[in-house]
């Protein structure tokens, strides 16, 4: 093995925690998004179909903030 090879393969090691932690921090954010696209369809389907729009301002309000909450509180 060549030093260069080794350099690079040590470099690679190296930057392996920062690789992990932004592709979790990515991971992370797609979730919360996706969760709160479901969570706006289903206010906008209990506002307009169930004809419940105050119930569902109170659960898209209370649900983004339990989402903001808990995806800040579940820091790693």
């Amino acid at each position: 093995m060549t030093d260069a090879n080794y350099d690079a393969d040590a470099n690679l090691v190296a930057d392996l925690p920062a690789h992990e932690q932004t592709y979790t921090a990515f991971n992370r954010l797609v979730l919360f998004a996706i969760l709160h696209i479901i969570l706006m369809l289903v206010c906008l389907a209990l506002a307009f179909v169930g004809h419940m729009p105050i119930l569902a301002i109170v659960l898209g309000l209370g649900g983004t903030l339990a989402l903001i909450a808990g995806f800040a509180l579940a820091l790693p």
